[in-house]
């Protein structure tokens, strides 16, 4: 089974996150971020990928360590369950529509992380939730996970389904991603 725990402590946040790539999708999640937990079983159902997350953070300040924690945390994890990731798909890519919203998220676990994000946020916050905080988290993903993560919003009105169409869009393609194919290591160089 390709599985990982991650416990992750620092002066601001105490996590502790396990997932399985090969679950079915269910998660329990509690960062004390209401919005941030609601994409995180978002993504989690749109993966595949069973997940669970307990944060403490000092969200007292704001949801800045916590949002970008979770996101170090469950990259490690990630890298961690994907090993030497012989076998693997290694590319995904998903467009996900949210009503008005659509949005594309093209990813490659390549071993060198790469980050292109072009979402436009009109809300300073959705919940208590930080919108900047978004790009955050999936900054801390792609450098941490070593991957490349191209994220796009093409068009949409409502901040709200831009950012789940991108949970669910990114859980949609890590599960592409992630995927066993063969028992050969995904690239020409024989090396990840």
């Amino acid at each position: 089974m390709r599985c990982a725990t991650i416990n992750r402590k620092t002066k601001e946040t105490d996590i502790a996150l396990t997932l399985n790539l090969d679950g079915t999708g269910q998660s329990k999640i509690n960062t004390g971020v209401g919005f941030f937990d609601h994409m995180l079983t978002a993504f989690s159902f749109h993966s595949g990928i069973d997940l669970e997350v307990t944060c403490r953070g000092d969200l007292e300040v704001d949801c800045h360590h916590t949002v970008e924690d979770v996101g170090l945390a469950l990259a490690a994890a990630l890298l961690e369950a994907l090993g030497d990731k012989v076998g693997i798909n290694r590319y995904g890519t998903s467009y996900v529509p949210m009503d008005e919203t659509l949005a594309r998220v093209v990813i490659d676990f390549s071993g060198r992380p790469a980050f292109v994000y072009q979402v436009d946020l009109q809300r300073d916050r959705l919940g208590t939730l930080d919108t900047q905080n978004v790009q955050e988290f999936f900054k801390s993903i792609s450098n941490e996970a070593k991957m490349n993560l191209h994220m796009a919003v093409l068009y949409g009105d409502n901040d709200h389904h831009k950012v789940e169409a991108l949970f669910k869009a990114f859980g949609r393609a890590v599960r592409e991603a992630v995927k066993v194919v063969d028992e050969r290591l995904p690239s020409t160089k024989g090396v990840l």
